[in-house]
């Protein structure tokens, strides 16, 4: 494997099994780790019985083309926000015809942190047919270390959701 992260590598493997065993295919909606989870993803020989595709939608244009986010949304609410990451998810879903999806927004910093959404802070949402579940985490670190962590979770989420079994 081309990974160089041992915990991300072996979350990512979990999760290719999971998906084999189900035959489903996963799709990510990415932000904030600017493609790193379909690259950890796709570091997994084999990966492409289970990964489908992966939509890096960093500016809110492209989260508008890209996803069909509504800018109004975007407008409303922000990138990094519970509806506009809802909304990535569900427009993954749509393009790329996954069976799971991930979708992350967040503020990794090392500036662009508000009082009520500081750097650290990322909103995750994990959707299936017709059910997206969002929600917010707060990581700590460097850039590097709130995108890592970020990726971790985003895995862990994934794997948490795709049922045991065939």
């Amino acid at each position: 494997m081309q990974c160089s992260d041992p915990e991300l590598e072996a979350l990512a493997a979990r999760l290719g099994t999971a998906l084999v065993a189900r035959g489903a295919q996963v799709g990510t909606a990415e932000s904030c780790t600017g493609g790193w989870i379909a690259k950890v993803m796709t570091d997994v020989p084999g990966s492409s019985r289970w990964f489908g595709a992966g939509l890096v939608s960093y500016s809110n244009q492209a989260k508008a083309e890209l996803l069909g986010v509504p800018t109004e949304l975007l407008a409303q609410h922000g990138a990094v926000s519970e509806p506009v990451v809802a909304a990535m998810a569900a427009g993954c879903l749509a393009r790329t015809g996954a069976d799971f999806v991930v979708a992350v927004s967040g503020v990794a910093g090392p500036d662009g942190g508000t009082a009520e959404r500081p750097v650290g802070t990322v909103w995750f949402a994990f959707g299936q047919a017709g059910q997206i579940g969002a929600e917010c985490r707060r990581f700590t670190g460097s850039r590097e270390a709130v995108r890592r962590q970020t990726v971790a979770y985003a895995l862990s989420g994934l794997l948490a959701r795709v049922p045991a079994g065939g």
